[in-house]
């Protein structure tokens, strides 16, 4: 499989995931959905608002258009829960699309960016890229917790479920 056929794949899980996520947390009443329930970002609320900036306002910008945004890692940048999945949504759709045009020798690359401190970075574009869709999936389980925690059911979320319902 070459590199844009995994990262796509990569990308079309996590719009699958994303999903799945997002209506696991619809049933939740608005006080749960907000509760401190010690998630590094406090709440589902939270953590599902870090997931919208980290990659709609951080790394898609970095990734598609070369740069650099300065925004808080905890800004909230949409208090409407249902605008905020909207969001969400949104943004893990672009990934396929981004992908899907990017010449296959760009995964071979480097990615430069300057980072939230200031600092210029220069990283392999390929496992930077990885970056996106693995620290989405470290924020899910943490939601998902927050769930079971909060006597909801938690979805399934695993890559090989994905795999399975796409067919192998």
């Amino acid at each position: 499989m070459d590199a844009r056929s995994h990262f796509l794949t990569l990308a079309q899980y996590h719009l699958w995931a994303t999903q799945r996520l997002l209506d696991a947390t619809a049933s939740l009443a608005d006080e749960a959905y907000r509760r401190d329930v010690g998630l590094f970002f406090k709440s589902v609320h939270g953590t599902l608002n870090h997931l919208l900036v980290g990659e709609s306002m951080l790394w898609q910008r970095r990734f598609a258009l070369g740069e650099s945004p300065q925004v808080a890692l905890d800004a909230e940048v949409e208090a409407d829960r249902l605008q905020l999945a909207q969001a969400l949504i949104h943004g893990a759709r672009v990934w396929s699309a981004l992908i899907s045009e990017w010449p296959i020798e760009r995964f071979d690359g480097h990615l430069d960016y300057t980072t939230m401190r200031g600092n210029a970075v220069s990283l392999p574009f390929a496992p930077t890229l990885a970056h996106v869709f693995n620290h989405a999936t470290h924020h899910r389980g943490q939601v998902s917790a927050a769930l079971t925690a909060l006597g909801q059911p938690a979805p399934v979320l695993d890559l090989v479920y994905f795999l399975q319902a796409q067919g192998g």
